[in-house]
């Protein structure tokens, strides 16, 4: 898709609404740490080149997205769930939170809301687009943002904290290697629980 029809959803809307945000969320699957989400107003009609779903991109090209984003939008906003409100809410509820804290942290107030496949618990009207963040530059740049504020926790204070997880290298998510440290070390405070019922029971089966 080219940077052109990224903004479709955007022109559509822009014939109303001079405040358009996209809003996206990152590490939903992730057996630790927090979820993030952002929310990006650009400024109407700007085209960022390069710009998209923050999976299909390189750290390095992400890393330099996310700084011509933070120069070019008019407001950035980061929201956090952490991981007991997530076994506490379920991770639905809680990227749905973390999607509205962003919001809420936006120096602007936005007047329509494009939303990547979720519904965000706001009085402002929204849309929510299957797979926006491909389909969406201003979801695309939440994406990003979002995408590299999580990364830059998992490779910095995270790391640090429990650096014998390896979680600089797989982010949380549930790979052999961090499985496999799960199994001999057990749990942190920043897993979440409820991701690791059927992990536990499995490894409590080896012995």
């Amino acid at each position: 898709m080219s940077d052109l029809d990224l903004l479709s959803y955007e022109r559509e809307y822009w014939t109303d609404y001079s405040y358009i945000a996209g809003i996206d969320e990152v590490g939903r699957g992730c057996l630790f740490g927090d979820v993030v989400a952002a929310a990006v107003i650009l400024p109407e009609g700007l085209v960022l080149d390069g710009i998209n779903d923050s999976k299909k991109l390189s750290a390095k090209k992400r890393d330099a997205l996310y700084d011509l984003i933070m120069e070019n939008a008019l407001a950035v906003g980061v929201g956090q769930v952490d991981a007991e409100t997530i076994d506490r809410i379920n991770i639905k509820q809680a990227a749905r939170l973390a999607m509205k804290i962003a919001l809420e942290q936006l120096s602007i107030t936005p007047q329509f809301l494009l939303v990547d496949a979720e519904k965000v618990d706001s009085p402002i009207p929204q849309l929510a687009i299957i797979k926006g963040d491909a389909n969406s530059q201003s979801i695309a740049a939440a994406s990003i943002v979002a995408k590299v504020t999580r990364d830059r926790l998992c490779e910095g204070a995270w790391n640090d904290a429990y650096p014998e997880y390896g979680i600089a290298i797989h982010k949380g998510y549930a790979t052999k290697l961090h499985r496999e440290q799960l199994g001999i070390l057990g749990p942190t405070p920043l897993h979440r629980r409820s991701f690791l019922k059927n992990f536990e029971f499995e490894q409590l089966s080896l012995f």
